[in-house]
C-alpha cells in the first residue's frame, strides 16, 4: 500500500512540473488565487472578536458649564418687530378695509381715521393716494402716512401716529418736491400713446413730445412703423414717492429715416425753451395741433360734406374727440369772439397780431370771454357737438390776412420764438453731452429690447 502511495505522488509531482513547464502563467495565477482564498478565509475568523459584553465598562462624569442663554431669550421676548406696507386707498374703502388691506387690525386706530378732522378728508375721501404704514408684530398701528402733491415745487405730509399714552394724533407737515431724472424709450408699432404704454412712460411725457415735435411730425398722419424715441424726464418725487411728472429734459425721435433732437435750456434771466443739440431753437410761435391727443378726421383738402353731401373745399381741420375732451388755443393772443355762431355751434375766435387768427368750433363749453389775453396752449373749451356737427369734433381754422391756411404748414413755417445767445453757448454745450450720453443709453436698452 505504502509504495502505491509512492507512485501516485510520484505521478501527482511529475504532472505539476509538466504544467508549469508548458503552462506557467495558469499555475501562477491558480496558487495566487488559492492563497487570497486562504487569507480571506483567515480574516473572516481573525476578525471575530470577543463579545462585547464581557468587556469592561468605565462611566466618567464631567460638569459643564452652562451657554449664558436665558438673557438672550429674556432680550428676544422683549424685542418687537415692525412691519412695513403701502396700500392705494380705494373709493370704496372704510377704514376697516384700509387697514385690514395694510395688514392692521385696531379698532382705535380705525375710529381716529374716521373721526379726525385732518386724517379723514386726506386718507378716506382722497381715493388713489398711497397710504403707507408701520404696523407692530401684534398687527396694531404705529404711523400711517400720506403724500399729496400742493403744488408746482412742495407737497403735504399726513402723519397718524401713535402717542405714549396710546392714543392717536394727526400733523400736516410740509416739504420740497424733489426732482430726479428717469429715462425712457420705445418702438411704433400702432401709435404713439400704444409704444409709450409699453415702455412704461407716463402719458404726460408722451403729451410734451408731441409738443416738442409738432413743428417736423405729423403725429396724426406722419408716423412709421419702426419709428423710435429715446427720452429723459423729470420726477418730482415726495420722500421718493413719484407725485407728478415734471418736465422732459431732452429726446430724440427718429421718424421715416429722420434723427430729430431737443434739449431743454434755459439762460439765467430768460424763457427756458427746446434746442436741438446744435443749438438751434425749437420753439415755434404757434403749436401744430388744439388738441393733446386726438384723430384727424378731416384734413385741409377738398371733401364730400357730411350734411350738404357736396363736395366742397374743407378750409380746416377736424379732430374727432369725445365729448369734453380740453381744447387749447394754438397761440398767444386776444380772445375776439366767445359765444354760438351759425353753423359753427359754440365758437371761440381769437387773434394772434399780425393778421393771423384761429377759430375752434363745435365746443360744448365755452373757458373764456371775449376781449381776454391768453397764452400758447391754454385751455379754452371742451369738444362738443353743437352747430352743423354728425357728432362730438372739433372744427379747427387758421387765417393769414383772411385766407385759410393748413394749420400744420404754419406752425413748421414760422420763426422760432427762442434764440440762444453766445455768453450761453460754453454751458448748453456741456448740458448737451451729459443728455447725449443718457439718450444713447436709453436707446441702446430699447434697441435690446426689441431683439429680444
Amino acid at each position: 500500500m505504502k509504495q502505491t502511495w509512492i507512485a501516485a505522488g510520484e505521478r501527482l509531482l511529475s504532472r505539476a512540473a509538466h504544467a508549469l513547464e508548458h503552462h506557467p502563467r495558469q499555475v501562477t495565477a491558480l496558487v495566487a488565487g488559492l492563497m487570497l482564498t486562504a487569507g480571506g478565509g483567515a480574516f473572516a475568523v481573525a476578525s471575530l472578536g470577543p463579545d462585547p459584553s464581557t468587556l469592561p465598562v468605565r462611566e466618567i462624569l464631567e460638569s459643564v458649564q452652562p451657554l449664558p442663554l436665558a438673557e438672550q431669550s429674556e432680550a428676544l421676548d422683549i424685542h418687537r418687530f415692525s412691519l412695513f406696507t403701502a396700500e392705494a386707498v380705494r373709493s370704496s374703502d372704510t377704514a376697516e378695509s384700509l387697514l385690514a388691506r395694510l395688514g392692521i387690525n385696531d379698532p382705535v386706530a380705525a375710529a381716529f381715521l374716521r373721526s379726525d378732522w385732518q386724517a379723514r378728508p386726506q386718507v378716506l375721501g382722497a381715493p388713489g393716494r398711497t397710504v403707507t404704514a408701520e404696523a407692530t408684530d401684534s398687527r396694531n398701528l404705529v404711523r400711517l402716512t400720506v403724500r399729496w402733491a400742493a403744488d408746482e415745487h412742495s407737497f403735504r405730509r399726513l402723519v397718524v401716529e401713535r402717542q405714549p399714552s396710546g392714543n392717536f394724533a394727526s400733523r400736516i407737515e410740509a416739504a420740497p418736491l424733489v426732482a430726479s431724472l428717469r429715462v425712457g424709450s420705445g418702438t411704433i408699432r400702432s401709435s404713439l400713446f400704444g409704444a409709450a404704454d409699453d415702455a412704461g412712460i407716463p402719458d404726460a411725457v408722451t403729451l410734451q413730445l408731441v409738443d416738442i415735435y409738432s413743428g417736423d411730425i405729423d403725429f396724426h398722419r406722419g408716423l412709421r412703423q419702426g419709428d423710435r424715441f429715446a427720452v429723459v424726464y423729470e420726477t418730482l418725487e415726495a420722500d421718493g414717492e413719484p407725485m407728478r411728472i415734471g418736465r422732459v429734459v431732452s429726446t430724440q425721435f427718429v421718424n421715416a429715416g429722420r434723427q430729430l433732437q431737443a434739449l431743454w435750456f434755459q439762460e439765467p434771466g430768460q424763457r427756458g425753451g427746446y434746442f436741438d443739440f446744435n443749438g438751434r431753437s425749437l420753439e415755434r410761435t404757434f403749436l401744430a395741433s388744439p388738441m393733446e391727443v386726438s384723430r384727424v378726421t378731416s384734413g385741409f383738402a377738398m371733401r364730400l360734406h357730411p350734411i350738404h353731401r357736396t363736395w366742397r373745399a374743407h378750409t380746416g381741420v377736424d379732430y374727432g374727440a369725445p365729448t369734453g375732451a380740453p381744447v387749447r388755443t394754438v397761440g398767444t393772443g386776444r380772445v375776439e369772439y366767445a359765444g354760438a355762431m351759425n353753423g359753427y355751434g359754440n365758437t371761440v375766435e381769437i387773434d394772434h397780431g399780425n393778421g393771423n387768427t384761429t377759430l375752434y368750433a363745435h365746443l360744448s363749453r365755452i373757458d373764456v370771454r371775449k376781449g381776454q389775453t391768453v397764452e400758447r396752449g391754454q385751455r379754452i373749451g371742451a369738444v362738443g357737438s353743437t352747430g352743423w356737427a354728425t357728432g362730438p369734433h372739433l372744427h379747427f381754422e387758421f387765417k393769414e390776412r383772411g385766407v385759410h391756411q393748413d394749420p400744420l404748414a404754419v406752425a413748421r413755417r414760422h420763426q422760432p420764438a427762442t434764440e440762444l445767445s453766445a455768453q450761453a453757448r460754453p454751458k448748453f454745450e456741456l448740458v448737451a453731452q451729459s443728455m447725449r450720453n443718457q439718450l444713447v443709453m436709453a436707446a441702446s436698452a430699447n434697441m435690446v429690447a426689441s431683439a429680444r
